[in-house]
């Protein structure tokens, strides 16, 4: 196997080191606790073998309930295994062209222009994105369902297209006074002009005059509350996110504030004032594909059978969500050299589920997404209780990945669940 790896012939700008798998922002790779879908992907990818999760676990460092490394130590002990692995082979340049043969693509959110112009013509223009501004999503049974109501626009569509959260003349007024002035991360030098003249933050739009969301995305026309009989003062709109309609996407949400003030700021829409944020608005520079179009669920491009895409690029969110698409598509590649059935993980664990979100042809309006139970299909028996609930998408993750990987002897899997 051969790794090709730019640096240090050439960086981004947000590397600073040669290392293999250097964190380049939080040295923390979300929570441990087994009953969250994050400690879920993390016993998933321990049943799997994950090299990264192993390395995560020896560098670790002391952040409560989080699994947080010694981020210099970590990226150190990954390069020094790989790189002293007998059947790998690390080149140290920048690929302007792929190789003949099994290719797997894992250049993260900054590749390099090269590469980029490569995904171009492999994908097309079209479904290739360079920066990423996605609205919040939330949780469907987190809603205030007595604060919504299903309809489109003048009755278009199947007429339940959307959820809507009205909001009165002083709840608008209230949320558009902490919106304004709410608290913005600011992206970094090499993400600001190609992201603001992208598209603009809710709150940008929102700083033009009090009224500009009321004719923009919280326009109430062609909207009816049938609690009230009349139009709302504004409206805003959600749009189901998946086919189980379990999760649901702000409509025109794209937004530059801080995680904190998301949640504070998006809880005075009366609707969402006990939201479950699945995940929060972002914007920054990110090059990632619409995966659902260009990817099979073994994450292969569709027109071309021997390369695959790994890690953000494909538009999986996060550090362990990228190990562990990473993971995926290596066994879907020594599945295809060995001669064997390609590895489709079941949709009720969570690495399955997110995977099937990324790569399903009916996923509209694709952004990218980490790991949530919101993407996982519901149980056969509704279970009320948050804790209950995600304990027993837990426990059936587990107990179907377990038999999938007895069925797998081919893969070699190691099947366990604690780590080294």
């Amino acid at each position: 196997m051969r790794l090709i790896e730019m640096r240090p012939t050439r960086y981004t700008p947000a590397h600073h080191t040669a290392d293999l798998g250097e964190l380049v922002c939080s040295n923390s790779l979300k929570g441990m606790s087994p009953n969250t879908a994050a400690g879920l992907l993390k016993s998933e990818m321990a049943m799997l073998g994950s090299v990264v999760l192993q390395t995560a676990h020896r560098t670790r460092v002391a952040a409560g309930g989080s699994l947080a490394v010694d981020r210099d130590l970590f990226a150190r002990t990954l390069t020094q295994r790989i790189e002293g692995h007998p059947r790998i082979e690390v080149l140290r340049e920048e690929a302007d062209a792929l190789p003949d043969g099994h290719t797997i693509i894992a250049t993260g959110p900054l590749t390099s222009p090269a590469l980029e112009r490569v995904l171009t013509r492999l994908v097309g223009n079209e479904l290739l994105s360079f920066y990423d501004a996605a609205s919040p999503i939330v949780l469907g049974e987190s809603l205030d369902e007595g604060s919504l109501f299903a309809q489109s626009r003048y009755g278009k569509g199947e007429g339940d297209d959307y959820l809507n959260a009205p909001m009165t003349r002083e709840e608008y007024d209230l949320f558009y006074d902490a919106l304004v002035a709410a608290q913005r991360a600011m992206p970094k030098d090499f993400e600001r002009m190609e992201l603001f003249q992208a598209c603009q933050p809710v709150e940008e739009v929102a700083r033009t005059g009090r009224d500009a969301l009321r004719f923009g995305a919280l326009k109430p026309v062609g909207l009816t509350d049938p609690g009230t009989g009349l139009r709302p003062w504004a409206v805003v709109q959600l749009r189901a996110e998946n086919a189980d309609r379990t999760i649901w996407g702000l409509v025109g949400f794209q937004t530059n504030l801080t995680f904190a003030e998301q949640r504070r700021v998006f809880g005075l829409i009366p609707a969402l004032r006990d939201a479950e944020f699945l995940r929060f608005g972002v914007m920054h520079r990110n090059t990632f594909v619409e995966a659902p179009n260009v990817v099979d669920p073994t994450l292969t491009l569709k027109d071309h059978p021997c390369i695959r895409l790994a890690g953000q690029i494909t538009g999986t969110e996060g550090y362990l969500e990228a190990a562990a698409s990473g993971l995926l598509a290596a066994l879907n590649t020594w599945a295809d050299i060995t001669g064997h059935e390609s590895v489709i993980l079941p949709k009720t664990t969570a690495l399955g589920a997110l995977i099937g979100y990324a790569t399903d042809p009916a996923t509209a309006h694709y952004q990218p997404m980490h790991v949530n139970f919101g993407l996982v299909p519901p149980l056969a028996k509704r279970v009320r209780g948050k804790q209950e609930r995600y304990a027993a998408y837990v426990e059936r993750a587990c107990t179907d990945l377990a038999e999938w990987c007895a069925a797998r002897p081919d893969l070699e899997l190691p099947m366990k669940t604690d780590h080294e």
